[in-house]
């Protein structure tokens, strides 16, 4: 969510990557919000588990994007909520996407 795109990065892979049955050859990986340490979720809101916390400064994959509670934080307020790992989601609000919008497919 937030408003430039050149801080994206892009990971690619000889071998595939696999995500709940999809494959992907290729990753873009965003920045966390700097300063920020945020909570890593079973779901997409707090009223999920704490999964772990990421460290302030580092940039996660998103392979999917799906809507839940609404978030303030650095870079706005939204209900996205980003799939980084099978499991493990982060409110859109903390992730520097360069948009408001979806930058992945739809989880489900």
């Amino acid at each position: 969510m937030g408003v430039d795109e050149t801080s994206a990065e892009t990971s690619t892979s000889t071998a595939a990557a696999e995500l709940d049955g999809v494959t992907t050859m290729s990753v873009v990986r965003y920045p966390i919000a700097p300063g920020y340490r945020v909570n890593v979720r079973s779901g997409p809101g707090t009223q999920y588990r704490i999964v772990r916390t990421l460290a302030a400064g580092v940039s996660v994959p998103i392979y999917c994007q799906t809507p839940g509670e609404w978030i303030s934080g650095p870079y706005g307020t939204t209900n996205i909520w980003d799939n980084i790992a099978p499991g493990e989601f982060v409110s859109d609000a903390y992730v520097k996407t360069g948009t408001d919008g979806y930058v992945a497919k739809r989880c489900g």
